[in-house]
């Protein structure tokens, strides 16, 4: 019997089973969704900046809406082959809910929705409000 290593398992089952990560990132100046595979290795990405937009613009939630759509075009043969698809998404800017409603036409591969943003406990003193 031969003895593999480790490494070439888990590739053989990553071929096998085709599980992609979503990374979405949602900030007050833009959002940013990534394609990985399970090791974490970067497929592709896709940020408000690369779709064409420029300054405030990016922040909006039109911009994750338009972020969305253009990561389902490039990403169509990755999800052609998917069993499995899970999202981690973080942040809190405006773009997240629509970047989230975006994924609605390959909902069916869809496992696993995870909830990333960090919150302090109570740790470092935020700054202070701005006045305008």
């Amino acid at each position: 019997m031969k003895i593999q290593n480790i490494n070439n398992v888990k590739k053989e089952l990553q071929k096998k089973f085709m599980v992609f990560i979503v990374h979405i990132k949602a900030t007050f100046n833009n959002t940013i969704i990534t394609l990985t595979d399970i090791q974490g290795q970067v497929l592709t990405w896709v940020s408000a900046g690369s779709c064409g937009l420029k300054g405030a613009r990016k922040g909006t939630s039109f911009a994750g809406k338009q972020v969305v759509e253009v990561f389902l075009k490039k990403t169509n043969d990755y999800f052609s082959r998917c069993k499995q698809l899970k999202i981690y998404i973080s942040g809190i800017g405006p773009g997240r809910e629509n970047a989230l409603r975006g994924f609605d036409k390959i909902a069916t591969k869809l496992t696993l929705i995870r909830e990333v943003t960090k919150l302090p406990h109570n740790g470092c003193r935020p700054p202070k409000k701005r006045r305008l």
